[in-house]
């Protein structure tokens, strides 16, 4: 084991670090929190041979770039980027060596997406609140990374003693989600409210939403046509999921994120099915939304899915590694 110092050079506009959330903590009225894009920041630790909800390192927007003291190993994912190491292009979605000394650069386009990961075998020294890296800003917690700073990592990581990470020697099945230029498509499933808005439900599916610049870290504030019940009953407030479609009373759909609290009052007419949580974690100001009415069980078999697929590829990177005399953590592959 050694400890590895990455000098930040760039953050873009909004770097800190990040985790996969808390556990346990919504019943004492703290957020899970956590990666907007979960399946994303779940991939970059998997690529490296980290266990999925090892700290890394998340950028919103802009530039991010650091040079490790030491040979690292590390991936990109997320939104479409472009990834350079010294200048000189390299992949993202994918395990890279990078050699001490060479400034790695990840430049986001946010036409695509808005949120990058960056994973670095081993483990980040990073600041903890209730068990998680993840920032709260209404905590106080921060967690912003700066420029100029030195952020410390632990890695068992010494480098190969053969040339890795050619497209011959790695045939990952790494499963990258599609972010396009048009419209993204949301599944969400019905949920008891929509029966309290006549007509809501066709209303929804026939429109297309734009996410707005009053979105935050609590959701996402889309406009885009909607209704009201009609009457003034009262609704109590009560836990919703991620991923909940509620209606203000003002004329915008919100979807709440991973740090959203209680209704607030508000009907809640569907939820995002658990696949489709990803593109509204990249989704930012100017993005266009439709929804896709399904039910439960197409929901949760899509998502059984995409799990297998993210499992799949935990195995074939514990084994590739393990092939190349490098053993990743047992943990990576869950």
């Amino acid at each position: 084991m050694k400890t590895v110092a990455l000098e930040i050079t760039s953050t873009g506009w909004i770097t800190t670090f990040q985790d996969l959330g808390r556990s346990d903590t919504e019943r004492r009225g703290v957020p899970t929190g956590g990666a907007a894009d979960q399946h994303s920041a779940a991939i970059a630790n998997l690529l490296v041979g980290n266990p999925r909800g090892a700290t890394l390192i998340e950028n919103l927007g802009g530039e991010l770039a650091l040079v490790p003291d030491a040979d690292v190993l590390l991936a990109v994912t997320g939104a479409a980027t472009r990834v350079t190491v010294d200048g000189g292009p390299v992949e993202s979605w994918s395990p890279l060596v990078v050699p001490a000394g060479h400034e790695v650069r990840v430049h986001g386009d946010v036409s695509r997406g808005t949120r990058t990961y960056l994973a670095v075998n081993g483990a980040l020294t990073a600041e903890t609140l209730l068990g998680s890296a993840a920032p709260d800003a209404r905590m106080g917690f921060g967690q912003a990374v700066a420029r100029g700073s030195r952020v410390l990592l632990d890695t068992a990581f010494q480098g190969f003693s053969r040339r890795l990470f050619e497209a011959p020697l790695f045939r990952l099945p790494v499963p990258v989600p599609r972010f396009d230029a048009g419209p993204w498509d949301i599944d969400v499933v019905p949920s008891q409210g929509i029966h309290t808005i006549a007509g809501i439900r066709e209303v929804i599916e026939e429109a297309t939403y734009v996410v707005t610049n009053r979105s935050n870290h609590v959701g996402l504030r889309l406009d885009g046509p909607v209704l009201h019940p009609d009457t003034d009953t009262e609704i109590v407030s009560h836990g919703v999921p991620i991923g909940a479609l509620q209606i203000p009373h003002a004329d915008e759909l919100i979807v709440l994120g991973r740090y959203r609290s209680l209704t607030a009052g508000y009907p809640i007419v569907g939820v995002a099915s658990r696949a489709s949580l990803p593109l509204l974690g990249q989704a930012g100001p100017g993005r266009e939304l439709r929804f896709r009415w399904t039910d439960r069980e197409s929901a949760l078999r899509r998502f059984a899915r995409r799990e297998a697929e993210v499992r799949a590829l935990g195995h074939a990177v514990t084994e590739a590694f393990a092939a190349l005399g490098f053993a990743a953590p047992l943990s990576a592959a869950r």
